[in-house]
């Protein structure tokens, strides 16, 4: 069995390249039932938004962080999210806001990222939103410094860890007497699911395909 290549910044940028896995890696780490799913998105969208994977190097590890959020905000509280928001007026595209959005709930200067490509839109239900994720690179170092009114604390996640199987696991959870299956992310005492799940899904699955082609 050939070992697969370290991840590095290169093989994530030979990853980006390839093309997109799309809902089928998405829906491996889907809730099932997921109420109100669709494969593609509405149009128009009640509301639309960005996130991105931000990659960068600690300890000669490829990291990236994920936001512990508030009981504060709107939507979502107290998940774990990638870091990412609404749309607004001022940003000309979706990659100006996934930029914007991540520079000002971490603090990092959006002259240091660097967009590596795009992951599939998703749609997700219970908030309404039509999220557009990005891969970007911080190209320089940073102090993190989030915002405490949107982040309670940033979990800096090695993509190794991500990639090691015995980090997914299924729970099972119910709620008005229906059951669901629930794939998650186990990150130390954090638990990982939903759509930042799914985003990340496809993410992987890229980076598992640009290992295997380095192995080779």
């Amino acid at each position: 069995m050939l070992r697969q290549a370290p991840v590095t910044i290169e093989t994530v940028r030979a990853a980006m390249q390839l093309p997109l896995p799309g809902r089928a890696a998405q829906q491996t780490m889907a809730v099932r039932p997921r109420p109100g799913d669709r494969p593609d998105l509405p149009n128009p969208c009640p509301r639309e938004g960005a996130v991105l994977v931000l990659l960068y190097e600690q300890e000669g590890n490829l990291v990236l962080p994920l936001t512990y959020r508030t009981e504060t905000v709107e939507l979502h509280k107290g998940q774990i999210s990638l870091p990412g928001g609404a749309r607004e007026p001022q940003d000309e595209s979706f990659a100006d806001t996934a930029v914007r959005e991540t520079s000002e709930e971490l603090g990092i200067p959006r002259e240091a990222i660097e967009l590596l490509g795009t992951l599939t839109p998703l749609y997700i239900p219970v908030s309404r939103f039509c999220v557009y994720p990005y891969v970007g690179y911080a190209t320089q170092p940073f102090d993190l410094h989030f915002d405490p009114n949107e982040v309670l604390r940033v979990i800096e996640v090695p993509v190794e860890l991500l990639l090691d199987p015995s980090t997914r696991q299924i729970e099972t959870h119910f709620r008005d007497n229906q059951r669901f299956e629930v794939p998650v992310y186990a990150i130390a005492s954090y638990k990982v699911w939903g759509a930042t799940a799914m985003i990340l899904a496809e993410f992987l699955a890229l980076v598992r395909m640009a290992q295997r082609q380095e192995s080779a």
